[in-house]
């Protein structure tokens, strides 16, 4: 990772800090294996702040674009990011119990005195990319659209045709 930006995340939160800036797609190297190219930048956001009942708390807003790989035309697919995380900081993962691990609506992470923003905001990219990225209408290797449906018994109706 080309750029590193470390912060201490519990006294950051605790201290109502702001961190902004941008990030070059380049050093983002998890992504590069699926990126058409390794280009452009994402601007992000970082605030620190303590919930009414004293919890810290980082919220986290990342906006820019991605550009991945089509699955199904294999042509390049401008993927636009607007993420906006709430992290709640906790001292360890065994804290938590039960019912808060199951709660979806909640998102924890573990404080940390060296905590790599620019690692975070990679982590938080990949968690909202599509798992099969493609166009709306793109087109199939063989020229058909992604629309158009063909039956798995139109061959068989040809011969039956042919046959009659």
């Amino acid at each position: 990772m080309s750029q590193q930006i470390v912060i201490d995340s519990l006294s950051f939160a605790r201290e109502g800090r702001s961190l902004q800036g941008e990030l070059p797609v380049s050093g983002l190297e998890r992504l590069h294996d699926i990126l058409a190219e390794i280009a452009g930048v994402v601007v992000y956001r970082l605030n620190g702040r303590m919930t009414r009942q004293g919890k810290p708390q980082l919220v986290l807003e990342v906006v820019g674009e991605v550009p991945l790989v089509c699955q199904r035309c294999l042509g390049r697919l401008d993927h636009p990011l607007s993420i906006v995380s709430t992290l709640e900081l906790v001292a360890d993962e065994a804290d938590l119990s039960q019912d808060e691990l199951e709660d979806d609506s909640r998102d924890f992470l573990v404080a940390q005195k060296e905590l790599d923003v620019a690692a975070l905001i990679e982590d938080e990219i990949i968690l909202v990319l599509p798992v099969a990225p493609r166009h709306e209408d793109c087109a199939l290797p063989g020229g058909k659209t992604c629309g158009t449906k063909v039956s798995p018994f139109a061959a068989l109706k040809a011969l039956k045709d042919k046959a009659s």
